[in-house]
């Protein structure tokens, strides 16, 4: 099926396109909610808040040739209201993340970079994911969190200096 045509169905609210669409793109954007959030049921909590945001908002879509990047936008910026709503929640108690992490010789580098980037602030991680790992520019990464531009580049230089600490630290 032609992407214009499922597109176009899952407008029309065909459950069989919006199944071929979420199929398509679970896995990747489960990938990246559980990145940002550090947390597996947050992750699937996000997955499914933005897929509910996608589909009620495919008529927005002006090029869709650009859906790729629009629902890894949605996917994001779900992510980071969720880190944001869930902070606020937690405020006055301890955050996880500004508990020192300490690594078992056991862990592999891989798995010991993962730990230490899931324990960085939500901030923090949120763009050092986008930037570092994702590839998008800071403006990009500005315009999907809502922050500005300089904020985004404090924020990624304040995540390498906090994971050199915690790097060096072990």
């Amino acid at each position: 099926m032609q992407q214009d045509q499922l597109i176009l169905q899952c407008m029309d609210n065909h459950r069989v396109s919006q199944k071929i669409l979420y199929d398509k793109y679970k896995t990747a954007m489960y990938t990246l909610a559980y990145r940002i959030s550090g947390d597996f049921a947050s992750a699937d909590d996000i997955l499914q808040e933005a897929f509910i945001k996608i589909f009620r908002g495919l008529k927005s879509l002006k090029d869709h040739r650009t859906l790729p990047g629009w629902i890894k936008t949605i996917v994001v910026r779900t992510a980071y209201a969720h880190i944001e709503k869930e902070k606020k929640k937690n405020l006055g108690g301890v955050d996880i993340a500004d508990v020192e992490y300490k690594l078992t010789t056991a862990d592999s580098d891989v798995e010991y970079i993962e730990k230490a980037i899931a324990k960085l602030p939500a901030g923090f991680r949120a763009v050092f994911i986008l930037v570092e790992i994702e590839g998008y520019a800071h403006k990009e990464v500005a315009e999907m969190l809502g922050i500005s531009e300089g904020t985004s580049k404090s924020q990624l230089s304040r995540a390498k200096q906090k994971l050199r600490e915690m790097l060096i630290a072990v």
